[in-house]
């Protein structure tokens, strides 16, 4: 906590707007008794002090151009997959708790979500590509606490224009993610030369079919898999697979239909095809998750995937971690 606002003076350049406290009185004995420099002196120290943020700001600048997007390495797999949460699953949290929840269920890797608050102290920073390169810092400083790397960003819709799309690669850029998550089909002409130049991928997210909104087609694995299919090859699916159950799609054959296009993966266990079913420990439905993980190995999956558990939202993280413990399971378990 800062301290007191009447011993101090804004300067723009803090943690979150770049705007930190410079002392107007110093303490330079046990009395308790302010003893004021003189002016000369008071003048030099806020010189050093304004020189020594410059530097920070610089430093932190460095840090995040060194971030790199590029293969999910090796060290965040769990269970052979690079395996984690969507901070959605948390999302009546902080993206610190997410994190935080993310790796107390065993995860290494984590996607964010646009306008969730950043931490219990800072909530009204919210994680998303408008967050200053101090916040980002900030974010990646915790990522890296906890051993959990950033993957993807989304779902986020990209604009149709490339002064707005490049603002979010960017921010991918900073956060050095895999991919961003997007259902923004319209600016796929827009991002496409961005993916090339960043070296990002973009994924189309989907959800459940619309009855009532024929113009929503992105639910079909197969017309995402013909919108793709000539298009940079880092142009790909986010596999929600729990809507494809709600909307009568199994799991293996959503998959099987975007073989090669699979970016990432929304893991979700479901009872039985059809709406109205949630999310519940994998193993314990009708997905055939065993044939999931075995069918994204077939493919050679070098994408994540992210559990996105919807369900017993406060209290969660043993659920999820049961889902980690299955894919542990899965990989360690002989295979025919």
């Amino acid at each position: 906590m800062l301290p007191s606002p009447r011993l101090q003076r804004r300067d723009p350049t803090s943690v979150f707007g770049l705007n930190a406290a410079l002392p107007i009185s110093i303490t330079d004995d046990f009395s308790g008794r302010p003893k004021v420099r003189d002016p000369s002196s008071l003048c030099a120290m806020h010189a050093f002090s304004r020189i020594s943020k410059f530097i920070l700001v610089g430093l932190i600048s460095g840090f995040l151009g060194s971030v790199s997007a590029g293969p999910i390495p090796g060290e965040y797999q769990v269970g052979g997959f690079a395996l984690g949460c969507q901070a959605y699953t948390f999302n009546r949290f902080t993206a610190f708790e997410a994190i935080e929840k993310t790796e107390a269920a065993g995860g290494k890797v984590i996607e964010f979500y646009p306008g969730q608050p950043l931490s219990p102290t800072d909530r009204n920073v919210k994680v998303g590509h408008d967050m200053s390169d101090a916040a980002i810092a900030v974010l990646q400083e915790k990522l890296t606490k906890h051993g959990i790397k950033a993957v993807n960003y989304g779902v986020v819709g990209i604009p149709n224009n490339e002064a707005g799309a490049r603002q979010i690669f960017e921010f991918a850029k900073k956060l050095g993610l895999y991919a961003v998550t997007t259902e923004s089909t319209d600016a796929i002409d827009t991002f496409e030369p961005l993916v090339k130049e960043y070296d990002i991928r973009v994924a189309f997210h989907n959800h459940g079919r619309q009855p009532n909104n024929p113009n929503y087609k992105i639910w079909d694995p197969t017309w995402v898999r013909d919108l793709v299919k000539n298009r940079d090859p880092r142009i790909g699916a986010c596999a929600d697979i729990g809507h494809w159950q709600t909307s009568g799609i199994t799991a293996v054959q959503g998959l099987k239909i975007l073989e090669g296009r699979v970016i990432s993966m929304h893991a979700k266990e479901r009872a039985k095809l059809g709406p109205g079913e949630h999310d519940q420990v994998f193993g314990t439905g009708a997905t055939d998750m065993a044939g999931v993980l075995a069918e994204l190995r077939r493919q050679n999956f070098a994408g994540n995937i992210s559990i996105e558990y919807e369900f017993n939202w406060d209290h969660s993280v043993p659920d999820v971690a049961q889902c980690i413990g299955f894919v542990r399971g899965w990989n360690a378990a002989p295979k025919q």
